[in-house]
């Protein structure tokens, strides 16, 4: 399983956004600029996010992006799920019927052990990211920051963000 970087980058985007007062946003250049990124490179992961009703988008001058809904209640899997999608990772094609040894219909009517395998794994690499929530992170990173580092980002933050939305 490969997680992409655009799950780290919406991750710490909504990070950001956490950190945001009552009624602001941040445009969509300024996140790209905080995490080091050009602004295309993060547009489609706000888009993808903003579908999922994790971000709400507001265009124009007083524009930008602010959470659509409190951080308490979007998990990493929400994030992961938006970004990447909620396929499921593992998609069995049933090769234990295929083959000079194949398996009849009639074997096969609960999933393999492969299958089952996967699912459970899955399911708890889901339920895992679901734990995890939007202030558990923002709290866990800024325990981390060096106080010089935490105040370039209040800084930063209060220097960016628009009232918008």
């Amino acid at each position: 399983m490969k997680i992409g970087k655009g799950v780290e980058w919406s991750a710490h985007t909504c990070a950001l956004l956490a950190l945001l007062p009552e009624g602001a946003a941040l445009a969509g250049e300024a996140l790209a600029e905080f995490l080091g990124l050009q602004p295309t490179y993060l547009a489609k992961q706000l888009q993808a996010m903003s579908r999922a009703g994790i971000v709400k988008a507001k265009r124009g001058v007083s524009g930008g992006y602010r959470l659509a809904r409190p951080a308490e209640d979007i998990s990493l899997w929400d994030i992961t799920a938006a970004v990447e999608g909620a396929m499921p990772l593992f998609r069995c094609t049933e090769v234990r019927r295929a083959g000079p040894c194949g398996a009849a219909a009639a074997e096969c009517k609960r999933p393999c052990a492969i299958a089952a395998a996967f699912r459970t794994a899955e399911s708890g690499y889901r339920e895992a990211l679901s734990t995890v929530r939007l202030p558990q992170i923002v709290s866990e990173i800024a325990a981390g920051a060096a106080p010089a580092r935490k105040r370039r980002i209040t800084r930063w933050v209060e220097q960016n963000a628009a009232l918008a939305i």
